[in-house]
């Protein structure tokens, strides 16, 4: 559980609720059903017509990594390619052979496979970039649906404010009704804005957190495998290594 995220929630909520109440204003007041309805549905249809079904559902799915960020072990890494450099210069590249059916990521599987067949280093480095480019470009697409929330909600607020207006406007010759539509007319606003930069926005920029170093470990894996290929010490791929971590 990423504790800093809760945090950041709770904190939020408690500023804009608490500023509510030492204005003197009512909590009640900022509940608004149908403001909620106009800001939510409003905001979710133009994401939905922003994005194609598999990256949006990609990124519904990529939220949960706000409370339970994905594991990057980057320290086992380095262990694992420095166990295979020592290795291949012990007993050469074929050695590296029995390690293959081991390897359960997908993309050091194949790097591996590649230093194994005796690619070309920068072959290697080549056909590698070209996973990395395509993964950093599904999972950034993915995690910008709340980017895109982010800049839709506002304006589908102000939408709702309009609408809250026109409904007042409809019903000046009404009293009791003039303060309901003014109420869902401010509030949709507060939502759009709200939801925007206290929800939508930091979750865009912690999904972009991880992603990148996602990247980044997959960078070092094939900065790791090229070493191998052209024959640097070991230590020279260890500190060339521990540049990656944080």
């Amino acid at each position: 559980m990423d504790k800093i995220s809760l945090a950041g929630i709770v904190l939020g909520l408690i500023a804009v609720l608490g500023g509510q109440y030492l204005e003197g204003g009512h909590i009640g007041a900022l509940v608004q059903p149908t403001a909620l309805l106009i800001v939510l549905g409003g905001t979710l249809g133009a994401v939905l017509l922003q994005s194609p079904i598999h990256i949006f559902k990609r990124g519904l799915k990529m939220v949960k990594w706000v409370w339970i960020p994905p594991v990057i072990e980057q320290k086992r890494q380095i262990d694992q390619i420095l166990s295979w450099s020592q290795l291949s210069r012990r007993e050469g590249l074929l050695a590296l052979e029995n390690y293959l059916p081991g390897v359960k990521d997908e993309f050091v599987r194949k790097g591996l496979q590649l230093l194994v067949d005796g690619a070309d280093p920068e072959r290697i480095r080549e056909l590698l970039e070209v996973d990395i480019n395509t993964f950093e470009d599904e999972w950034r697409q993915s995690a910008k649906i709340w980017e895109s929330a982010g800049g839709y909600s506002p304006t589908i607020g102000i939408l709702g404010a309009v609408m809250g207006l026109i409904h007042v406007m409809e019903n000046l010759s009404d009293p009791t009704k003039l303060g309901a539509g003014i109420a869902v007319a401010f509030v949709a606003t507060i939502y759009g804005v709200g939801l925007a930069n206290l929800v939508y926005l930091p979750i865009a920029g912690k999904l972009k957190y991880y992603i990148a170093r996602m990247v980044a470990t997959r960078e070092m894996v094939i900065d790791g495998l090229v070493g191998i290929a052209v024959g640097d010490n070991p230590r020279i791929i260890e500190g060339r290594l521990r540049g990656y971590l944080l």
